[in-house]
């Protein structure tokens, strides 16, 4: 990630500028997508507070909804679209439309078997499952949620069709259905439990999830569809040099990311040896600094990867340039969300969560976990876009040795941290993990191509340190002025959150464009370039 720049770095030609325009419009629109996904997630999870409460019959559910989420994550979204984006992307460029819409119905049929086998296993042995997830349940609870994980796992079918549909309009440009795709899926739980109102069973909450699924599946389905790709099972041709391709990136990748599925676990095993409270308070600050992960992250990592597969793996430079710029763009973004996460922790905490028996120490702790768990969003970001990188490039192996790296540093800081900084060591493990693997990925990217990225060039560091300096300055300085009104009503409270933000993105757009940071010529690119085919 360090080095030099190139020549080009402030005259690019047309080809990457045009390149990183798509990307960032992209990017924006799964923002937008992504914001309303979350917003209805989290009235989703207010209804269902409301009519439940907290009580172990819903811990059944999460229980059998977890196991099933785990394997959409293993399965579905994750190894499906790093292995299948980029060779569709290549054979949609090489081959055309046909050839394109051939490899996708014969990955939809090797995936409806793949999930037949994942399915049948899952209600077999869903007890097991159980007894694996949630060891305390008692018996009557035990079986309840091996109940409800039968009848979930099914689950898997529809969101994999809509994996696979997302991968496919993505790689065609269109970002915003894929994205608004899972606020219909919230949406449509929401309505089915106001409908039932007081008469809401846990049963409703699997109809609802189901329903939520189906949904998001349809949407993308049909979109995919009106734009020429209808995603319908062909008999697999095992002799097709792409579908084997594809099947061949899945296994390491599936291999991958179910080494990832450790980190969240990591944190909360060894809180377990703390003191009472620990796993709670990690688990509210991994709540809350979800919300820029998946608005930014998340949001940018996705509208990468379809352009990296659109690039001729023969041209490193190319490769190489929009990997910098791509890095520099998500910096960009999230290196001033961190700073505000930092320093307004104990704001955006007692805002939130602040009342009843959530009281002082709870406040503290939070606060000091999410600063540090902030503190690594941009190693996050970077090692997201990087291992995107990795997948383009078909290197499956360094894929996988980049995410054992994250889980055994996580893991050996997380030992030693927890002994001198009790949470906070935790939460400072697992973003220093993810900062180095960051490094780690991009030396495997860098030895791929042959030459350094070359992100953190003197004259592009000087320009975001210059205005992430002055945006900091400026909310230090408003919050020693006019100080959080922490005894105030939670609606003045949330108006103080709501400037200091607006105040902080004010003054950092200001100073970027001020002194011309280059983000913004592809961010206007992106928003006069034309809508997206089929937004």
């Amino acid at each position: 990630m360090v080095g030099e720049t190139s020549p080009a770095e402030d005259s690019r030609g047309a080809a990457p500028r045009s390149g990183m325009s798509r990307m960032v419009g992209g990017a924006l629109r799964m923002m937008a997508g992504t914001l309303a996904s979350r917003v209805l997630g989290l009235l989703r999870e207010v209804l269902t507070a409301r009519f439940f409460g907290a009580t172990r019959t819903l811990d059944a559910f999460y229980a059998a909804y977890t196991l099933a989420n785990i394997s959409r994550q293993l399965l579905a979204e994750g190894a499906l679209s790093a292995s299948f984006v980029p060779v569709f992307s290549r054979v949609r460029a090489r081959g055309g439309h046909d050839s394109a819409l051939r490899l996708a119905r014969q990955v939809l049929s090797m995936l409806l078997l793949a999930c037949l086998f994942v399915v049948a296993i899952g209600i077999l042995i869903s007890p097991l499952l159980v007894g694996l997830v949630a060891p305390g349940f008692d018996e009557e609870h035990a079986s309840l949620a091996a109940a409800l994980t039968r009848v979930l796992f099914p689950f898997l079918f529809l969101v994999s069709v809509g994996a696979l549909a997302m991968g496919v309009l993505n790689s065609l440009g269109s970002f915003f259905v894929p994205a608004v795709a899972p606020a219909v899926s919230n949406l449509a739980f929401i309505i089915i439990i106001l409908v039932f109102g007081s008469h809401v069973s846990v049963w409703i909450l699997v109809a609802s999830a189901l329903t939520g699924g189906a949904c998001n599946m349809a949407l993308q389905w049909v979109w995919a569809g009106r734009l020429g790709m209808g995603l319908i099972p062909a008999k697999p041709d095992l002799s097709n040099p792409d579908l084997r391709e594809t099947l061949s990136l899945f296994l390491p990748y599936a291999a991958g990311l179910s080494l990832n599925q450790i980190n969240p676990l990591i944190s909360r095993m060894l809180g377990s040896f703390l003191e009472g409270g620990v796993i709670s308070v990690l688990n509210y600050a991994d709540r809350i600094i979800q919300l820029p992960l998946g608005l930014f992250v998340i949001a940018i990592s996705q509208a990468v990867l379809p352009m990296l597969s659109r690039l001729d793996r023969d041209d490193r430079d190319v490769f190489a340039e929009f990997i910098r710029d791509a890095l520099r763009f998500n910096l960009f973004i999230v290196t001033p969300a961190t700073i505000g996460l930092v320093m307004a922790s104990r704001q955006i905490v007692h805002a939130l969560l602040v009342r009843g028996a959530f009281g002082d120490w709870a406040w503290d702790a939070t606060a000091g976990a999410l600063a540090c768990y902030a503190a690594g969003l941009p190693g996050i970001a970077c090692n997201t876009v990087l291992m995107r990188a990795l997948y383009a490039r078909g290197l499956p192996k360094a894929a996988v040795s980049v995410t054992l790296f994250t889980v055994c540093a996580n893991m050996a800081l997380g030992v030693t941290l927890m002994r001198h900084f009790s949470y906070r060591g935790l939460a400072i493990g697992t973003s220093c993990a993810f900062t180095g693997a960051a490094f780690l990925a991009a030396w495997h990217v860098s030895r791929s191509l042959g030459r350094r990225i070359g992100v953190f060039s003197p004259r592009w560091l000087t320009r975001l340190t210059v205005s992430c300096s002055a945006m900091g300055g400026a909310i230090f300085f408003a919050g020693r002025a006019f100080p959080y009104p922490d005894g105030s009503p939670l609606g003045a409270r949330f108006c103080w959150l709501l400037a200091l933000v607006a105040g902080g993105a004010l003054i950092y757009t200001v100073v970027t464009m001020a002194i011309r940071c280059p983000e913004w010529s592809w961010v206007r690119e992106a928003l006069s370039g034309g809508r997206e085919s089929g937004k």
